[in-house]
């Protein structure tokens, strides 16, 4: 004979099992948070030192960075400069990275990353070849933007990405409010001599 079952008890059943499920996720996620903060912490010290030419792996990054990075008032000042942290918004979600400059506010090193951009085109951005573009530029009395065609003698402009409009104004606009937050933090002299009292231009990229 098919045993049978109320309505009720599948309905009570059901809810325990879904609770169960979600204690152990709960359980889970709380015993690896831990780990995921430390990795985190390791990836973003990476990219720092990266901006410096240090390659460090994710188990000599936090000894690389207290033996060449110090911290100061949101930002990373290493020998000869000081490293500039960039926050934004590209086509598809976030977008971050950091310039670090030298003592003439020219660009030393860069480096960039995304969370969700188009892979060729957007997505760019976090390669090698686009961090070089961005070597020997200025952040003195402008904020460095990306544009078509753009003319390299030119201290303050970056070739965009091909097909990439969405995400090169927004790194464009990632550099305008970095270059302006570092300028009326620098003012007051409480981090590297490097920094200059400037102004900032931003233009938009069509591509």
């Amino acid at each position: 004979m098919k045993k049978t079952f109320s309505n009720t008890y599948i309905f009570i059943y059901s809810a325990v099992l879904v609770v169960v499920a979600a204690l152990i996720l709960t359980v889970v996620s709380v015993s690896l948070k831990p780990l995921q903060t430390k990795n985190q912490q390791a990836e973003q010290k990476q990219m720092i030192l990266k901006t410096i030419g240090v390659d460090a792996t994710r188990d000599n990054a936090a000894e690389l960075y207290a033996k060449h990075i110090t911290e100061a008032d949101g930002y990373y000042t290493f020998d000869g400069g000081v490293i500039i942290p960039l926050k934004g918004t590209g086509l598809w979600g976030p977008i971050w990275g950091y310039l670090a400059l030298d003592e003439s506010s020219t660009v030393v090193g860069a480096v960039f990353d995304h969370k969700g951009e188009t892979p060729g085109l957007g997505g760019e951005i976090a390669t090698d070849k686009f961090a070089q573009r961005f070597i020997g530029k200025k952040m003195d009395t402008q904020a460095i933007h990306l544009a078509k065609n753009a003319d390299h003698s030119n201290p303050y402009e970056v070739d965009a990405i091909s097909g990439g409009t969405m995400t090169s104004n927004g790194v464009t606009a990632m550099l305008a409010k970095a270059f302006e937050d570092y300028k009326g933090l620098s003012s007051n002299s409480r981090i590297s001599s490097s920094s200059r009292d400037t102004s900032n231009t931003r233009e938009e990229v069509q591509l």
